[in-house]
């Protein structure tokens, strides 16, 4: 959904599972930390405010690199997902797209192979006004988005993995 209809910030609290027992990744990216560095704050506080206090964070030089770190993460802790924090602004050139194309492509398949949720927390604005008001002005923050997802997808991996369950409805 398009951030201008929706404020990124906002959300029902009362329906965020307990994030006490999860533990998280997060790699966020340094280019543009004016933006990453408001984006990763934010998902750190909406983690801790619904109980995590298990975070281990990785910074990389920029967008491109994220998939790796998060692998690496993966790879070398124990973790119930990963949040990627990036900013590919869109410029004069179409190396966005390129940058954002296989970036989200990359998460996607890493989270598909692993089974890990790896989560997409990365702007893609045209300009870099669209950014700051993404990464806390008028439309709200992606970084507490990306951590409430996080933690929604957790929660969905243990809902699914509970041995009892039924099959339908």
């Amino acid at each position: 959904m398009a951030s201008a209809l929706k404020n990124l910030s906002k959300y029902d609290a009362t329906t965020i599972p307990d994030a006490k027992k999860m533990i998280f990744g997060v790699v966020v990216a340094e280019w543009h930390t004016d933006i990453t560095h408001p984006l990763y704050e934010a998902c750190v506080q909406t983690l801790e405010k619904h109980g995590s206090t298990s975070i281990h964070t990785v910074q990389v030089p920029g967008t491109f690199e994220l998939p790796v770190a998060a692998s690496m993460l993966i790879h070398n802790k124990k973790l119930d997902a990963v949040i990627c924090i990036g900013c590919v602004i869109k410029g004069e050139t179409s190396h966005n797209e390129y940058i954002n194309h296989s970036v989200a492509n990359s998460i996607s398949m890493l989270s598909i192979q692993t089974g890990i949720p790896v989560i997409f927390g990365v702007l893609t604005p045209n300009d870099h006004q669209q950014a700051l008001d993404r990464a806390g002005g008028k439309y709200g923050n992606k970084g507490v988005e990306a951590a409430v997802t996080a933690i929604r997808m957790v929660d969905l991996k243990h809902t699914l993995a509970q041995k009892d369950r039924k099959i339908g409805f």
